[in-house]
């Protein structure tokens, strides 16, 4: 999608809901998703060690949501704790910090929406001096791991605090389950293809449309106010 199709798409917006691992940073760059896993394992108070090929620290949480629901709340707590700490050595995704001061340039109100925990994002849009430019982050529910995309609760809460309208908004993600939860939250999405293959599986998912590059998103906020 070119910057002026996304003006036109983004020119009846007035909130931007937008995932953080992704489009804004690279959670796990410094701290690879896999080794977060293991430890999230190693810090729970009963041995898992049947789930230890499981490399994906938010797949394992809902896992254990799912299996060992009596843990939900102790292991959310951990992976917050490593996720904090992986935010410190997250890598910026190029233009992401660019978009999201754009939005703000142009009148739109930007609320993060993510599986992460809240405290990870705020750390990271502190750190990083994004967090003016925010409105609200709306990570994973505490201990409730079915709240995570691509259940529409987290796009919901955000459109309460927003006091908007599905039509007023858009999400952006990098997920297939980005571009579910937007729809079931009665929303439009555009994908962010970061990776090969991403983008025919977003098409396929049913985004409005699909970007390799985030800077492009900044251009386009920038050419038309809602």
């Amino acid at each position: 999608m070119n910057v002026q199709r996304l003006a036109s798409v983004l020119a009846r917006v007035r909130h931007v809901l937008l995932d953080f691992d992704g489009p804004v940073c690279s959670v796990f760059d410094g701290f690879p998703a896999r080794e977060v896993a293991l430890e999230l394992l190693a810090q729970m108070p009963v041995r898992l060690d049947s789930w230890a090929g499981e490399t994906d620290p938010l797949a394992l949480l809902r896992r254990i949501g799912d299996e060992r629901p009596d843990l939900a709340t102790a292991a959310d707590d951990c992976l917050s704790a490593l996720e904090v700490e992986a935010v410190l050595r997250a890598r910026p995704t190029d233009g992401g910090a660019a978009f999201v001061e754009s939005c703000r340039k142009s009148g739109r109100l930007v609320w993060m929406v993510s599986n992460n925990a809240t405290a990870a994002i705020t750390r990271y849009l502190t750190d990083h001096g994004l967090d003016s430019y925010v409105s609200g982050s709306f990570g994973r529910v505490r201990g409730q791991p079915a709240s995570m995309k691509p259940s529409p609760r987290l796009l919901d809460d955000a459109m309460h605090a927003a006091d908007a309208k599905p039509e007023e908004c858009i999400f952006i993600g990098d997920a297939v389950r980005d571009v579910e939860a937007a729809h079931a939250a009665g929303m439009s999405a555009i994908g962010y293809a970061n990776k090969p293959g991403k983008a025919e599986s977003l098409t396929a998912a049913g985004a409005l449309g699909v970007v390799t590059s985030m800077e492009a998103l900044a251009k386009a906020a920038l050419l038309n106010q809602p």
